[in-house]
């Protein structure tokens, strides 16, 4: 009999919402988290989008689990007395070849099962957002944005409500296939550090969620994660007080990023961003370049003609964790149980970038179905 049922690694956003989902129907949850609090890397280092499903291919994880994932993440927000904002969403055009990327985007997302969004004139454009600068644009109403520090704190309270014991401080080092399921070998911040065992192990390690099944035996080169950079800049100089709601340009084909976009917060603050750095060797860089405030200032000028130069601060950075390099084509969530490489009880999620945030109570869902639990 192992020490323990099922083991998390990794409290995100996604693990502490798998802890959150798994712990209600199953005794003997374990989550161990390098860092010594939660959400330290990418789930607190985004745009905190609420995102409707629109770009993702029809039928890819990403799709399934946004579309589902957003009505589930609102009504746990109004559950929970959570923060969020429905602003809405605007992509916009100010070509004859951006509308017909609108057209594309809007039917990908009706495929996707995303009922609210529609074409929208200049006229229209400018009663929402008079600052802008745009001809014509797609407007998604329910896309929003969310407090994702209070949304992850209500998970960890949840979890540990529900019997769940949270380790932080605490890497996983080594781990080891044994009869019953895995002995997980564990260093401590101090320098100790300890082993156990566990019937069911979940990997939801974000950043390092590639290096977990190297360190079991399992050789994929299709779970190698690629780290790209993402930097912000702050919209001052009052210039927050111009936009109310998310603004898109058209994304790039085989998208690395969605384009450099406003973001608004809970605190009515406008952030740019983000753009999209390959970090080589994965390198953990979170240093921004004030020198790219230009780069920014000139991919938004002709949709947000009230910004100068002098009106972007340096703001933050975060690093998502892709399954593409440059050049390569968008590739889906992985999210797998790993019976057939010989390592039953063995859930890898790899990839977990965006939508990450939005699907993370859906991606609970799906991993608690894999785990087949009986109730407790």
């Amino acid at each position: 009999m192992t020490d323990t049922k099922i083991s998390i690694i990794g409290a995100g956003v996604v693990g502490l919402a798998i802890a959150s989902r798994i712990s209600k129907i199953a005794d003997s949850v374990f989550v161990l988290e390098k860092n010594l609090k939660f959400g330290q890397e990418t789930s607190s280092r985004n745009s905190e989008v609420v995102h409707s499903g629109i770009y993702y291919p029809e039928g890819s994880l990403k799709a399934l689990l946004c579309v589902e994932g957003k009505e589930l993440l609102y009504n746990y927000c109004e559950q929970n007395d959570i923060a969020y904002n429905k602003c809405g969403k605007l992509i916009i055009s100010n070509s004859e070849q951006e509308d017909l990327v609108l057209e594309n985007i809007l039917r990908g997302a009706q495929k996707n099962g995303v009922k609210d969004g529609r074409t929208i004139k200049k006229e229209e454009i400018t009663l929402l957002e008079p600052h802008i600068r745009a001809k014509n644009a797609l407007f998604f109403p329910s896309s929003g944005v969310i407090d994702t520090h209070g949304l992850m704190k209500q998970m960890e309270t949840d979890a540990i409500n529900q019997g769940t014991e949270i380790v932080y401080g605490s890497e996983v080092t080594g781990i080891r296939r044994i009869d019953e399921g895995y002995e997980i070998t564990v260093s401590e911040q101090d320098g100790s550090g300890f082993s156990f065992t566990t019937e069911i192990l979940i990997n939801a390690s974000g950043l390092n969620a590639d290096k977990i099944p190297k360190m079991i035996g399992i050789k994929n080169n299709e779970y190698h994660q690629y780290y790209w950079k993402g930097e912000y800049f702050n919209l001052a100089n009052g210039k927050h007080k111009l936009v109310s709601r998310l603004v898109y340009p058209v994304p790039f084909k085989n998208t690395v990023g969605l384009g450099i976009h406003t973001t608004i917060d809970l605190s009515g603050r406008v952030k740019l961003g983000p753009n999209a750095i390959y970090l080589k060797n994965n390198l953990t860089d979170y240093s921004i370049n004030h020198e790219h405030r230009n780069e920014f200032y000139e991919s938004v000028k002709n949709y947000l003609p009230f910004l100068e130069p002098d009106d972007l601060i340096p703001d933050q950075v975060g690093i998502r964790p892709k399954l593409q390099k440059p050049g390569d084509p968008v590739r889906d969530f992985i999210i797998k149980e790993e019976s057939q490489a010989g390592f039953p009880g063995l859930i890898n999620l790899i990839g977990i970038e965006s939508p990450g945030l939005t699907a993370c109570l859906s991606i609970a869902n799906h991993v608690s179905n894999l785990c087949h639990l009986s109730q407790k």
